[in-house]
């Protein structure tokens, strides 16, 4: 199968080991992740071919960056160097009651200085069948969004399947324009889309016509109406997070393709060892699943279902797990036995 390129920030994240609290911790530990790296990192455990597409500076920290993507055999060919600093984000985990927090420090990253016209997306794009995004890029900055626009032209001009994790973070929309000015567009250029009802809502003002009513109904509402807006998408899945504290959750997921609405299993998600990346596991094992058996849907929700409910069990961002290994949990063994 030829390539999926992936496209995004990817950041150096410090963290206090353990569960400890960023005012008691004297040592960070080190980890390079970002959506989208990791959508990339988990498929290539997987057993496909990707390739990931971002700015670094030319220094020693972009240096073990890199290390960090190949040593997971991701792509880095067509990383443009450039720019002054990597972005830098802070991860404190929670535990039981008390919630973890996230501190962003990536303002003026080479990256987020990224400009149109900067990346061959010709030739970055020309080995690839699928081009995957999120909406974290044209968050960041004028030249971030347009050079993600950019991106997706050029991939739909190519004939690539292009997908999209909505991925909203409200502290990064700060630019002058809100994402419900940018993503309709983008997103509506593509045929596979990744999110939640709440997130559909702040960008495209699309809610549930009862939302005291039936959950899994009123998804499957806000599905089709997000269809009946972007008619261009095939497939619309959505993720489910009911936290009952930072070590429990409740994890499952719906999947609309083509007029046809699909439940997967619930996960009970207990007790949660990281749960960054969690959304970028699902992503990837839906694209895994639609690649690899494209007349299954149900197998595509269920492998990302079950993909992302084994990311809560490892630390960082990446879901370092095998297809053997999610299919088990899938065939409902979640035993967690000693495998000799």
């Amino acid at each position: 199968m030829k390539k999926i390129v992936t496209f995004g920030e990817i950041m150096l994240r410090l963290g206090p080991p353990g569960f400890e609290r960023f005012t008691q911790a004297h040592t960070f530990e080190v980890i390079y992740g970002g959506a989208e790296a990791n959508v990339a990192i988990s498929l290539a455990h997987f057993g496909e071919s990707t390739d990931y597409v971002t700015r670094l500076p030319d220094n020693d920290l972009a240096e073990a960056c890199l290390g960090s993507l190949r040593q997971h055999r991701v792509g880095t060919d067509h990383v443009l160097r450039g720019g002054d600093r990597l972005g830098i984000y802070f991860v404190e985990k929670g535990a039981a009651q008390r919630g973890s927090k996230v501190i962003y420090d990536r303002a003026g990253s080479s990256f987020a200085a990224l400009e149109p016209g900067m990346i061959d997306w010709q030739a970055a794009l020309a080995e690839a069948a699928w081009f995957h995004w999120s909406g974290i890029t044209p968050a960041l900055t004028p030249g971030a969004a347009a050079a993600c626009r950019e991106a997706i032209t050029t991939a739909r001009s190519l004939g690539l399947t292009i997908s999209c994790d909505l991925n909203y973070r409200h502290a990064l929309w700060k630019w002058g324009k809100s994402s419900a000015e940018v993503m309709p567009e983008l997103v509506a250029m593509g045929e596979i889309v990744m999110g939640n009802p709440e997130t559909v809502e702040t960008m495209f003002g699309i809610t549930a016509p009862d939302p005291a009513g039936d959950p899994v109904e009123q998804t499957r509402l806000v599905a089709e109406q997000l269809a009946a807006r972007c008619p261009n998408l095939t497939t619309i899945a959505f993720t489910a997070r009911e936290s009952h504290s930072a070590s429990h959750n409740t994890w499952s997921a719906t999947l609309w393709q083509a007029g046809h609405f699909y439940s997967g299993p619930s996960y009970d998600l207990t007790p949660i060892i990281d749960r960054v990346g969690g959304g970028d596991a699902f992503t990837a094992g839906l694209i895994y699943g639609l690649r690899r058996k494209p007349d299954e849907p149900t197998y595509a929700l269920r492998f990302a279902t079950a993909a992302a409910c084994l990311k809560h069990t490892i630390p960082g961002d990446s879901n370092l797990v095998t297809v053997a290994e999610v299919e088990h949990l899938m065939s409902g063994d979640g035993s967690g036995r000693i495998s000799r």
